[in-house]
């Protein structure tokens, strides 16, 4: 059984038909990648999963449990968080405190969240050393490393990333490619929504494609990497 499935979804913004009847699957263990240009419905299935935008048709199930009709709130105690496009920070809080509500959903004593720090740090030393720091003050790399590790800090077993890179320069976008693949050989299952198409190919080990609300095709990474149609749409090939 995969982890996620996501099973001939429809979404809609309004009248309009965001997601056309899209079906993926993750499973445990595996970095699979969404790839697609700026409208083609990445976020939105992201959304979806976490019941930001609720399908009006279709299901959503974790490691067999239906997630369609479970409040955003009550995923996230079930396992699933969410890097959200634009990072979503609390800008006035420290990087302390935002770190500590990424441990909301789930009981947790000093001890307990002192030792998930130490995880956090070890993984973004930089943090360590922002830690009384207003979150609003840090460069954009640091409030995506923040942005991350408050989403670990829930303990998920299923990470969404929503273009991590966006907006970051070249070195730091290889750190935080570098990170997820960490994040992931800990043990967290990673389903990526990525701009840099290449990079996000060379981390994943299956991907899906998406234009205007479908999936147009499903491959490995390697695969897709090698696929003409992708190197030309989204690699800047030819």
């Amino acid at each position: 059984m995969a982890m996620l499935e996501v099973s001939n979804i429809h979404t809609y913004y309004g009248n309009i038909h965001a997601l056309k009847g899209i079906s993926l699957t993750v499973d445990k263990g595996e970095i699979v990648t969404l790839i697609g240009a700026n409208g083609a419905g990445k976020t939105t299935t992201l959304s979806s999963i976490c019941g930001l935008t609720k399908p009006r048709q279709g299901t959503i199930t974790l490691e067999g449990e239906d997630l369609t009709p479970v409040k955003p709130h009550e995923i996230v105690t079930k396992g699933v968080s969410m890097v959200p496009e634009g990072r979503g920070i609390f800008a006035r809080l420290t990087v302390a405190e935002n770190l500590d509500l990424g441990a909301y959903s789930r009981p947790t004593n000093r001890q307990e969240a002192d030792k998930d720090l130490e995880e956090i740090f070890s993984l973004f030393p930089r943090l360590k050393e922002r830690y009384s720091q207003v979150a609003g003050t840090l460069s954009g790399g640091e409030q995506q490393m923040l942005a991350i590790g408050r989403a670990i800090m829930a303990h998920p077993r299923l990470l969404l990333l929503d273009e991590p890179s966006m907006g970051l320069a070249p070195i730091l976008v290889q750190s935080i490619f570098g990170i997820i693949q960490s994040i992931n050989q800990r043990g967290t299952t990673i389903l990526l929504v990525e701009q840099n198409a290449l990079m996000a190919l060379s981390i994943a080990s299956r991907g899906y494609v998406l234009q205007s609300g479908q999936i147009v095709l499903s491959d490995t990474a390697r695969n897709l990497k090698e696929n003409e149609m992708v190197q030309k749409a989204y690699l800047g090939a030819g």
